[in-house]
């Protein structure tokens, strides 16, 4: 009686039981094996791209089983909170398509049946929890001071035994209801603790459902329950709310494996069922010769507003994504490649069990094939959205040109290899700017473009030849046909077989003309079909390129 009288001194308030918390969020009506999987970041910053990564396998858990994946904010540390940094998240998920189907929506609105979605807003709850576990003996209030914890750690230190607040250390654990009643009636500040029966002789087992099975001590401390403002530490409020939200997998970063003996005790001391816990690698990166974790402050790549700086797609961001999550991935799009990613079943048991490794080597080619799969539209629409925020000049200028613009992104688009030009939005500018005479008329022609053995003058010579007798009202094959023709007059062969064996007759082979006409035209080697690119620059323009080219 002393301990619920204890707890009544604690919670004068208190009205509502566990039990009223369990009829008010039911058990979700879900279909068997239907998972419920929940991303639930705290407030303390802006979103990072790990964040992503884990909300990508919560939501594809849950949506591949036809079940629930939710928002919930854990802002009890609100001395840390971030302005705009809900927002923030809410945005970066929406952003890259990742669907909450109940939760946070801004920082003061929400959809679904068990909320609150924000800890700070769900005190009540967690107060009804920690009254029930003084009252039944399980918990009780600690009195100590900051210093005098400080105390208790410096001497486990200088005895080299295990530090924290536990068995013979826990100094409030063992006042009695009477003693502690008295302490809070003079004042006395106060937090509220687990009384763990836990032993660390024995064992704490779990099935992860990425690392396998684990295993650990039990948990022997009596950890921090509620803290002095009232509110509820990490450990608690995530085993209450997990419960009554009905989360079923707990997908989280494998820094909390080492937990895992303190949340199955929460959960049992709770009466509750623990979820399926599946811990994911941390994502790593290489620098030099060894691996370090992905840092917002050292890698601009770990900043979730980076991929839309530069411009690239989110569907490439979450293939890449898909990529690490699963090796399958891969093959997977070899054999779909215009499936929906969504199609693909992400597997936990198949993830990693080691460091995920965050390449931008990597995430350009697979970001390549994304964009090489889109249609032109999609790709002059989607680079349009773009620029009209990141480069105003290409905006305008693809806009006031659209029709030549969506022409450029459709070379090489209709075959069953389509071109591979652009990783990234920000690519675009420097892979098709010679079509543009306000963007080519500040570019200089770099001899090294030039085919080898051939200067500029000879360049410049071939061209003047070859402006002379130049048809741009032909189809391809006749174009072909005349260059070659041309450039068999300047001394160059067709026959690769001829120039091997007498290569002193010859200037060179016809490419080297083609190429002296594409760097002419475009000061760029390395371009699409050249043929094509003339036909998009227009008679006129070709012809004023040669002039240029010519007399520069």
């Amino acid at each position: 009686m002393s301990c619920e009288k204890l707890a009544k001194i604690i919670y004068p308030n208190i009205e509502k039981t566990p039990e009223y918390y369990a009829e008010k969020y039911p058990k979700r009506n879900l279909k068997e094996r239907a998972k419920v999987t929940r991303y639930a970041p705290s407030p303390t910053g802006f979103q990072h791209i790990g964040g992503i990564f884990s909300a990508l396998i919560d939501e594809r858990i849950a949506s591949q089983s036809d079940g629930v994946f939710y928002l919930r904010v854990e802002d009890t540390d609100q001395k840390r909170e971030v302005a705009g940094a809900i927002e923030d998240t809410v945005a970066a998920m929406q952003y890259f398509g990742l669907n909450f189907t109940e939760g946070m929506i801004s920082s003061d609105k929400s959809i679904g049946n068990y909320g609150p979605y924000r800890q700070s807003e769900r005190k009540e709850i967690y107060e009804a929890f920690a009254y029930d576990l003084i009252k039944k003996g399980l918990a009780y209030p600690c009195f100590c001071s900051p210093e005098e914890l400080d105390k208790i750690r410096e001497s486990q230190v200088e005895q080299k035994i295990t530090p924290g607040y536990y068995g013979e250390y826990a100094k409030c654990r063992n006042l009695s209801a009477e003693q502690a009643i008295e302490k809070i009636k003079n004042g006395e500040s106060y937090i509220i603790r687990l009384k763990s029966p836990g032993n660390p002789e024995n064992r704490v087992v779990v099935n992860d459902l990425i690392k396998g099975e684990v295993s650990f001590p039990e948990n022997n401390q009596d950890i921090v329950l509620i803290k002095g403002d009232g509110l509820p530490t990490y450990h608690f409020a995530h085993a209450v709310d997990d419960h009554l939200m009905g989360t079923t997998h707990v997908i989280r970063g494998e820094e909390w494996l080492s937990s895992i003996p303190t949340h199955i005790q929460l959960f049992k001391m709770l009466g509750f069922e623990a979820p399926k816990y599946a811990h994911i690698p941390t994502i790593m990166k290489i620098d030099g010769s060894s691996k370090r974790k992905l840092s917002k402050r050292k890698d601009p790549e770990a900043a979730v507003s980076y991929y839309n700086e530069v411009g690239y797609p989110t569907q490439s961001v979450i293939e890449y994504l898909l990529n690490i999550i699963n090796s399958g991935f891969e093959d997977w799009r070899a054999e779909n490649p215009y499936e929906d990613n969504t199609k693909f079943e992400v597997s936990l048991d198949k993830m990693s069990k080691s460091g995920a490794l965050f390449d931008l080597v990597k995430l350009s080619d697979v970001s390549k094939d994304v964009i090489a799969r889109m249609k032109a539209d999609l790709v002059y629409d989607n680079y349009a959205k773009w620029s009209k925020v990141f480069d105003k000049d290409m905006y305008e200028l693809i806009t006031t040109n659209e029709e030549m613009s969506r022409k450029i992104f459709n070379i090489d688009k209709e075959g069953a290899n389509p071109r591979k030009d652009f990783a990234k939005w920000a690519d675009v500018k420097e892979k098709v700017f010679y079509f543009f005479d306000e963007l080519f008329e500040d570019d200089k022609v770099v001899e090294n473009e030039l085919p080898k053995k051939m200067d500029l003058s000879e360049a410049k010579h071939i061209i003047e030849a070859y402006s002379k007798e130049y048809n741009f009202d032909t189809d391809k094959d006749t174009w072909f046909e005349e260059l070659k023709a041309i450039g068999s007059k300047l001394g160059y062969t067709a026959n690769r077989k001829d120039f091997k064996a007498n290569p002193e007759n010859f200037k060179g082979m016809v490419a080297d003309v083609a190429a002296a006409v594409r760097i002419a035209l475009t000061h760029r080697s390395n371009t699409p079909d050249l043929y094509t690119i003339m036909q998009i620059l227009g008679k006129e323009k070709v012809y004023n390129r040669f002039n240029r080219f010519i007399n520069e």
